[in-house]
């Protein structure tokens, strides 16, 4: 009903000029600003909406968005506006939402860079590595790797030259990337040190060193080294009642809780009690006094909590440990109900909004096709009339020659069919030919999988004739359940991928005409890429470890001519 409304209000999107998208740009943001402005804190917080406010917020702001692209000229405003889509729809958990609003933000500076002023460049210098960090962000909860690597690198390589904090900030998040996302530590921990040291040269007083300092210390205490740990959560601890953030210009107080509950429990499983016992002093005094002021975040609450109850176990508290056990369960689940509850109501208003956002446009078309069907009808009857004429001209030179033509095309159309009968013939050969060498090359791969199948078989059996009676009936049904999962595996596989070269057939033609010297395997390989099947499950399919799958996708790669900066999967995907 609301969209019907806004519709009948203003019907000519498509058709207004920049200065009035402008303008209706403006007053939009003032209607949501009297609720929500972009200022506050609230506007950036799922719970803050009602139903009905959020629907009414989404409608308004896709609108805005339709509005951005009729407006030129003002490229400080139109980036801006990109800069806060992407902010907004990342703050309320919608990446796929933000990644477009960031896309639109770095293709509109790229076209329009030359239009700004120095003094603005100067200003969207922290923008653009800060988009590009959220942009890899987003792609990597999306589980997009490929892409937020590329953005982490276009980051790296932006803000190398930069005199500011930025370049060690983009090293930080690259860590954070392997860490949180490719499990990868020793990488995470070479781009933790690089930005540390840095950092530390160069801007010790900067809050950045706390984040980078802490970053170290996870993976220290995840590798089980405490002792390493221990200090830089000490450091932080007290570098944090302090440190005054760059941004709010206040302290950091989740951070500060955060140190010190890392502080107690690394104590803690140092068996260092007395110290553990007096940082949860200083800690407990800082949560209850921020409770009493309602400004404790429920993540900090949490942590407080677990720190608390380590200690309590390791003090050998049982009961008291038990019943702050209990209150975490209480609380994490009161916090997932409430978390799930949020995410269902908003990704159906975001459903709503974007099947209303369609329907408005494709009204908006119709509306301007009648338009221009209406401004041109007269031009085009006297284009009509004499269009005829000449086409009168050009049928009467036509028929006196049309005779002569078709003769003439007869026999070259004779010649042409027997050289491509001829053509086809050697085409259909040279097919066939490459279809039985990649059918080898794949037999050929099986074979070298059975064969390691099998000689692992061999040490199966090695080792029941060596085991005494007690362990061998059971490696004998070891050796059983292997059997029969091979066999149940190859089976299931060989169904699955009979199924998928049937669906896949024109799938398969193309890329053969594009791609000739694709292997069976490398096809079957794209065809489930464009499935969108994670790399894991790929892998099992194939019956492959993710490592020699990484590989096939390199091989692939080459193969498919493909630059650094491209992705693979898009481009199988757009194909």
């Amino acid at each position: 009903m609301y969209f019907l409304t806004a519709f009948q209000l203003w019907p000519q999107n498509a058709l207004l000029s920049s200065e009035k998208a402008f303008t209706e740009f403006q007053k939009i943001s003032d209607s949501i600003a009297v609720d929500f402005p972009e200022d506050d804190i609230k506007t950036y917080r799922r719970s803050s909406f009602s139903e009905s406010q959020l629907q009414n917020y989404l409608s308004l702001h896709y609108k805005r968005l339709d509005l951005l692209k009729n407006i030129d000229g003002h490229h400080s405003f139109v980036l801006d506006s990109y800069l806060h889509s992407g902010n907004w729809f990342m703050e309320v958990g919608f990446p796929k939402e933000s990644i477009k609003s960031y896309l639109n933000f770095f293709k509109h500076y790229q076209a329009h860079e030359g239009n700004l002023t120095e003094k603005e460049r100067d200003v969207y210098i922290e923008m653009l590595t800060y988009a590009r960090s959220i942009l890899a962000q987003n792609y990597a909860e999306l589980n997009e790797l490929d892409s937020a690597a590329i953005q982490h690198k276009k980051n790296l390589e932006y803000t190398k030259s930069l005199d500011y904090i930025y370049y060690p900030s983009a090293l930080n998040n690259y860590g954070l990337f392997f860490y949180w996302h490719k499990k990868d530590l020793d990488s995470a921990m070479h781009y933790f040190q690089k930005a540390y040291t840095i950092t530390k040269a160069s801007y010790p007083n900067h809050t950045l060193i706390g984040s980078i300092r802490d970053n170290i210390a996870d993976i220290h205490t995840e590798r089980g080294d405490y002792p390493k740990a221990q200090p830089l959560y000490a450091t932080n601890f007290e570098f944090f009642k302090t440190a005054i953030n760059e941004k709010t210009h206040t302290k950091d107080i989740p951070r500060l809780i955060s140190a010190g509950a890392q502080l107690t429990t690394t104590n803690a499983y140092l068996n260092r009690l007395t110290a553990a016992q007096r940082t949860f002093k200083e800690l407990e005094a800082i949560v209850v006094s921020h409770e009493e002021r309602n400004s404790l975040g429920s993540n900090s609450k949490l942590e407080y909590l677990e720190a608390k109850e380590f200690l309590l176990k390791q003090q050998n508290k049982i009961p008291e440990a038990y019943a702050t056990s209990q209150q975490i369960n209480a609380y994490a689940d009161s916090l997932q109900l409430i978390a799930k509850i949020a995410d269902e109501k908003w990704q159906t208003e975001l459903n709503d909004a974007i099947v209303d956002r369609i329907a408005i446009n494709f009204k908006i078309d119709r509306i301007q096709k009648e338009n221009k069907i209406k401004s041109q009808r007269t031009r085009l009857w006297f284009s009509g009339v004499l269009s005829s004429v000449f086409i009168i001209l050009l049928i009467v030179l036509y028929l006196n020659r049309r005779q002569h033509l078709v003769n003439a095309k007869n026999k070259q159309l004779l010649t042409e069919q027997k050289f491509e009968n001829t053509a086809l013939k050697v085409e259909q050969l040279n097919t066939e030919i490459k279809s039985r060498e990649r059918d080898l090359s794949d037999f050929a791969i099986r074979l070298t999988q059975d064969q390691d199948w099998a000689k692992a078989l061999a040490n199966q059996l090695s080792a029941i004739k060596q085991a005494d009676a007690k362990e061998r009936e059971a490696l004998i049904e070891e050796l059983d359940h292997t059997i029969a999962n091979k066999i149940s595996v190859d089976t299931d596989t060989r169904e699955f991928f009979e199924r998928l070269d049937k669906l896949s057939n024109t799938f398969y033609s193309k890329l053969t005409q594009n791609y000739p010297d694709l292997s069976k395997n490398e096809i079957r390989l794209c065809s489930l890429i464009r499935l969108k099947i994670e790399s894991r499950s790929i892998a099992t399919l194939q019956n492959i470890t993710l490592a020699s799958l990484n590989t096939s996708r390199y091989r692939l790669r080459k193969k498919l001519n493909l630059s650094e900066n491209t992705d693979l999967d898009l481009f199988i995907q757009d194909l």
